[in-house]
């Protein structure tokens, strides 16, 4: 059985250079997605969407197995981040965003599929996040992107660079949210070796 993998299927996309931000072409992508707001770092209401997002994920990669013998890796954690003033970003005024955070699913997942294994989830444990759990169709088209090593809040150069430096120099302007891709796994990956996708959706000026 073949095991897709968004990482390998869209490696430009999951793979970019570290040195120099790319312009990249993002397709249509399906997602698991929880809204909220708050910073991350002390929001309930976060810890639960992503505790939600993950298990739902490896239900739906489960029943997928079992039931339609498609298999799966499970993708990972990414996130849309918002606020009124773009500012907030670099100056790291978390208790200001909105996000969206989401897991990249295979085109034959479903609305139905996603509800049953919600469901099923729910019955294992109480998460308020799990009624919020939905599936996302994204296009996100022309975007620039970088590969950001090191703790999410050392990523403030890099976007200040790219807002006040590179996006005038190539009259470019913003077109969509602010995406993040979590390539490691915080709970064991040290901040300094953390490897983070940093993406945002552009257009010309």
């Amino acid at each position: 059985m073949d095991k897709y993998d968004v990482k390998k299927t869209h490696k430009r996309l999951y793979a970019p250079s570290a040195k120099d931000f790319t312009i990249v072409d993002v397709p249509e992508f399906r997602y698991l997605a929880v809204d909220g707001h708050g910073d991350p770092n002390t929001s309930p209401a976060y810890a639960n969407a992503v505790a939600a997002l993950y298990g739902v994920a490896y239900a739906l990669k489960f029943t997928s197995k079992k039931t339609l013998d498609r298999d799966f890796v499970v993708a990972p954690l990414e996130g849309l981040w918002r606020a009124d003033d773009p500012n907030a970003f670099v100056a790291r005024r978390k208790d200001t965003w909105d996000w969206t955070m989401l897991i990249n699913q295979p085109d034959w997942i479903t609305d139905d599929m996603i509800r049953t294994s919600a469901a099923a989830v729910a019955k294992k444990k109480d998460n308020p996040a799990l009624e919020s759990v939905h599936l996302l169709t994204l296009t996100e088209g022309t975007c620039v992107q970088i590969l950001h090593r090191g703790s999410y809040d050392d990523e403030t150069p890099t976007l200040d660079r790219l807002h006040n430096h590179y996006f005038p120099d190539h009259g470019l302007t913003f077109n969509g949210d602010h995406h993040e891709i979590y390539l490691s796994d915080p709970r064991r990956t040290p901040p300094e070796k953390l490897k983070t996708v940093l993406r945002q959706p552009v257009k010309a000026v």
